[in-house]
């Protein structure tokens, strides 16, 4: 925890002393290329595009994760970012993970800033050798404003004259040695990273507060959610999906991640529908080839792409509206749900089929994830997809290489605790102690289902009254509970009951306490020790005997109330109010 602390602290340092550049209050061309915008912004748009600017207008280095659905105006927020670096003499960047993506993206990019004297080119392996090293050149000389490119962009060899922004499309696609590569720009740029689905370290880090958060969740006018159907595969629902949409004047995505099988699905989709064009893409295609068959699916030569998870990110075919999506259960929530996105980006009725093979067991985790896809089909529901995401897999590493994962040795919430007491005690500040009580009375705590049915909530209420640090929260807790659930049964009484003697023992420095019978039995902390003058004069009263140097027993604690579970735990508090008067404890 301590060297994951002190990276995280080496991190913290270097933004919060790291002077960025302050960029210039909107320009009259600043606004005059937000007024060329086409649609009208949604409120979120808004809020996202406001956050932005103030992160750009501030001397610290913006470090922005925005987060909204696929066609929520993610890319116009990115656009007025760029153009603000662009006024201000700074290059911008934007980074995309496919070369479909960084193409479109370009096309966009170059459309929109068309009316202004904006040099913009693109970094990928579409282009050809010599004017890929001309736009490296371009960039490093300062003559190119903007450049939208792939992978290729954090290669060693590409330098920036003076860049202000960074954008980051879909960050989620991005390994973890990449992004150490950005991680080094991070200090002194202002980074914006998008995605619809972070992965669940991103969405923690903006949770906790380490990283900002945008999120946009208005969706635009006259989009309609998506209709997600979990089936078996079959050459019938095959068939009919496709037919449905061929017949209403539509085009087909086709999704199948294995390019040495693709030709014979291609085979077996030209036996179900023979009439149906299909073209066929995947990342092993050479750029032209590749180029060839998505210009001829996007111009509507072709009515079916049958193609592997390339088609993730970037491709907006307003006319595509049903995806089938081969052996969905071997997919992550994150990519089923940009699978998905691709199919729905107009007004209208979308459909995505996820394909599980019949007669084979799915895994645990598959199903949750099916399950989680399926009841997430609302608009606007991806922050929702990242946030079950976390819960599914985990929160990983804050730092370092695990980007999921259970933190299994301690649980979550405990390892963010460690970590936050680790960074104090490394800057010198005090840490509170905290500390624990074992408690073993023998009577039963749980709360029943028929006074609170829902699961989840029963354990946020166990929460509450375990984190209630004195008798005024306890109090608030009860009658929070009971205003909200009605009358409150004998359980929580006596759950309120124990979690107040775990307040006494703690303040006494009783580390566990134990019945046995009508006995009660206690260990002290090692830092309390029992006054030995004092216990001998206790014990001549025959209840209270020493049984080490930091532990006693009560012999009759429980005479008369073993059989009462309402008692016990007012007597057992009792016992220790009155060995405390009795000054046994220190």
């Amino acid at each position: 925890m301590k060297d994951i602390a002190g990276q995280l602290l080496k991190l913290y340092a270097k933004r919060a002393t790291a002077e960025g550049h302050a960029f210039s209050k909107d320009s009259p061309w600043q606004k005059e290329f937000e007024e060329a915008f086409e649609f009208t912004e949604t409120p979120d748009q808004v809020a996202a595009i406001r956050d932005v600017k103030r992160d750009m207008e501030s001397d610290k280095p913006m470090d922005r994760l925005l987060c909204g659905d696929v066609g929520y105006g993610k890319t116009e927020v990115a656009m007025r970012a760029i153009f603000k670096s662009v006024l201000d003499g700074k290059q911008a960047a934007l980074l995309c993970p496919t070369t479909i993506l960084a193409d479109q993206h370009f096309r966009t990019l170059k459309r929109r800033f068309a009316a202004f004297p904006v040099t913009i080119d693109l970094l990928s392996r579409f282009r050809p050798p010599e004017e890929r090293k001309e736009v490296v050149r371009r960039l490093a000389e300062g003559t190119l404003d903007v450049v939208i490119a792939t992978h290729r962009l954090l290669s060693k060899d590409v330098t920036f004259r003076d860049l202000g922004l960074l954008v980051i499309d879909e960050e989620q696609r991005f390994g973890v040695a990449q992004k150490e590569r950005i991680k080094e720009w991070r200090a002194e740029v202002d980074v914006l990273a998008m995605s619809a689905t972070p992965i669940p370290r991103t969405l923690n880090l903006s949770l906790a507060g380490i990283r900002d958060l945008s999120v946009i969740e208005t969706p635009p006018k006259d989009r309609l959610a998506i209709a997600t159907h979990v089936v078996q595969t079959s050459d019938e629902v095959i068939r009919e999906a496709i037919r449905a949409e061929i017949d209403r004047g539509g085009q087909v995505y086709f999704v199948h991640n294995r390019v040495e099988s693709l030709g014979a699905w291609r085979e077996k989709l030209s036996e179900l529908v023979p009439d149906v064009r299909i073209v066929a893409g995947h990342g092993q295609m050479g750029e032209m080839e590749l180029e060839r068959a998505m210009r001829a699916f996007t111009t509507r030569a072709a009515d079916l792409l049958l193609a592997t998870t390339i088609v993730e990110n970037g491709l907006d075919i307003p006319s595509a509206n049903t995806m089938l999506i081969d052996r969905a259960d071997l997919y992550g929530l994150s990519q089923l749900y940009q699978l998905r996105g691709r199919v729905g980006r107009s007004d209208k009725p979308a459909s995505c089929w996820l394909l599980v093979p019949p007669g084979m067991p799915l895994t645990d985790e598959a199903r949750r994830r099916l399950k989680a896809i399926q009841e997430f089909s609302d608009l606007g529901a991806g922050f929702r997809i990242a946030a079950k995401d976390l819960e599914i897999r985990g929160a990983g590493n804050l730092l370092g290489g695990e980007q999921s994962g259970e933190i299994d040795a301690v649980g979550y919430e405990t390892y963010v605790q460690l970590l936050e007491e680790a960074i104090a005690e490394m800057k010198g500040e005090p840490v509170p102690e905290t500390r624990e009580v074992t408690i073993q009375l023998g009577i039963p705590l749980g709360l029943p289902p028929a006074w609170i049915g829902e699961e989840n909530l029963r354990m946020a209420l166990y929460k509450k009254v375990a984190a209630a640090s004195d008798a005024d929260a306890l109090g608030r807790v009860a009658r929070e509970a009971e205003d909200r659930y009605g009358a409150p049964p004998p359980e929580f009484a006596r759950l309120l009951a124990v979690a107040r003697l775990r307040l006494v023992a703690q303040r006494l420095g009783v580390k566990a306490l134990h019945r046995r019978g009508t006995e009660l039995a206690a260990t002290l902390e090692k830092e309390h020790r029992v006054d030995p003058e004092r216990i001998l004069s206790a014990l001549r009263k025959g209840d209270l005997t020493a049984s080490g140097p930091d532990s006693f027993r009560v012999l009759n604690a429980f005479e008369g109330v073993r059989d009462d579970p309402a008692s016990i735990p007012s007597r057992a508090e009792a016992f220790l109010a009155s060995i405390a008067r009795a000054g046994v404890l220190p």
